[in-house]
């Protein structure tokens, strides 16, 4: 197989898998990891990828990209679907406790479920959310008290952030926080790209008593600019797709339960 052949292979794999890994390329084109490496980093000096350790990821897994609310409200929203409906396994007809709903189109889901199922199920739930998408979805749901935490609204989430959001969520106790995540990687942790957005996710991962992170498979393995929570700050992870042999090591070294959809 010529090179310019198997360069086009690996981008089409990027294309359907995110990532690819030097190691995999080399066994699947049967060739050296030396000529992998020479392919990838051909492919990076055209801009089709941005080589990681190990690998290759494609340009919007930079450190800092962040596509808008609206993007990433149809990215894989099946998947974000059923990894909600797994989730909320953990809300039963029984609880009557409070919940955290962070930002996100993952926990948007959660949120539109959650709504559902607390319809005529008797009792009361007090959710709390930043996020004004989550709010408008919870703001009719029967059987719930809902409270908006305000800040400065920033318009890529759609979320409030700010020192005054941070204080606010400080002086709370949620018994289960749904969590999003930009990335989750085996050495970084959770990540996202806004420092203020880390700062308020910070926040929820000290405040809550059960820490439930919901990302789908393209979250798996990813960094971005700032870290702000290790692995074994969180209880359980809710996904799509099973993480690599890496990272799920470390998830069991940090006690953490990975549940799939």
């Amino acid at each position: 197989m010529y090179a310019m052949e198997r360069q086009e292979l690996i981008e089409r794999l990027l294309l359907d898998e995110g990532r690819v890994s030097v190691i995999e390329l080399a066994r699947r084109f049967e060739v050296t990891t030396e000529t992998v490496r020479r392919d990838l980093d051909q492919l990076e000096r055209t801009g089709a990828l941005r080589r990681v350790h190990g690998g290759a990821v494609t340009r919007d897994r930079d450190s800092m990209a962040e596509p808008t609310l609206a993007e990433r409200s149809h990215r894989r929203s099946a998947a974000k679907s059923a990894i909600a409906h797994r989730a909320l396994e953990l809300i039963d007809e029984r609880f009557r406790g409070s919940v955290y709903l962070d930002a996100g189109t993952t926990t948007q889901a959660v949120a539109a479920q959650l709504a559902e199922r607390l319809s005529g199920a008797g009792g009361r739930v007090e959710i709390v959310t930043h996020a004004m998408t989550l709010a408008h979805t919870l703001a009719g749901a029967s059987d719930a008290d809902l409270t908006v935490i305000g800040g400065r609204v920033r318009t890529a989430t759609a979320a409030a952030v700010g020192a005054d959001t941070v204080r606010a969520i400080e002086h709370l106790r949620p018994d289960i926080a749904f969590l999003g995540t930009n990335g989750i990687s085996a050495s970084f942790g959770l990540s996202t790209p806004d420092p203020d957005e880390a700062a308020v996710k910070s926040a929820i991962v000290r405040a809550a008593r059960r820490v439930v992170v919901v990302a789908d498979a393209d979250k798996l393995g990813n960094e971005l600019l700032v870290s702000f929570a290790p692995l074994e700050a969180i209880d359980v992870l809710v996904t799509d797709a099973a993480p690599d042999p890496v990272l799920a090591a470390a998830l069991s070294d940090a006690q953490v339960e990975v549940w799939l959809a």
